[in-house]
């Protein structure tokens, strides 16, 4: 479950998002998102859970840059074209629709899983969406088609202004928590080595 940082795609400030409608029109109105994540993986044959962070951006026209500092080193970005790979310094694995068909698929899914397109939400999970009050909201996801439901049985969201927590339950009964804070919404354009990055080869 390597590509599991891919779920943080749904970041995006929030503001009275009592629809789902609402989350949607939301995140298409941000181009660019920057935020601190701290993941923590809790896997039920090991005694103490697997933590990591670092920084990502999402944007809007773009895709996702992941960038892990803790334990290793390991950067990832994906676009519509590709997924891109590297951990600790290591040659970058590349991952795209002619070498891999139903990984990139897998991830295409995703990426637009979590820009809260909900089209894309109801044709792929049954959705559970709730208004907390007080700007307050928690979405569920539950998988109705492959590979999700292969993989997770539920995918939890929760947040106020901005999106803080995504729990990740999957099928051998462990947990993936991402928390998501310090979030920034400037620049709203990419800066030059943020661009390079997603220009490269």
């Amino acid at each position: 479950m390597k590509f599991l940082p891919l779920l943080a795609l749904l970041i995006s400030p929030l503001v009275n998002a009592l629809t789902l409608d609402a989350l949607q029109q939301r995140f298409a109105e941000q181009p660019v998102v920057r935020a601190h994540f701290t993941q923590t993986r809790t896997i039920k044959d090991l005694p103490q859970p697997l933590r990591s962070e670092g920084n990502m951006l999402i944007a809007r026209d773009r895709g996702l840059l992941w960038d892990q500092t803790s334990p290793f080193p390991m950067q990832l970005l994906l676009d519509d074209k590709r997924m891109v790979q590297a951990i600790n310094g290591q040659p970058p694995q590349i991952i795209t629709a002619e070498n891999n068909p139903q990984m990139f698929q897998f991830n295409h899914l995703l990426r637009a899983l979590f820009q809260a397109d909900r089209k894309v939400l109801e044709e792929n999970f049954r959705v559970e969406f709730a208004d907390l009050d007080a700007g307050r909201w928690t979405l569920r996801l539950t998988p109705i088609t492959t590979p999700l439901d292969k993989i997770f049985a539920t995918i939890d969201l929760a947040g106020g202004t901005y999106l803080d927590a995504i729990q990740l339950n999957d099928k051998q009964g462990d947990r993936t928590d991402i928390a998501l804070s310090q979030h920034q919404l400037t620049p709203t354009q990419l800066t030059d080595d943020e661009r390079q990055r997603f220009a490269a080869p």
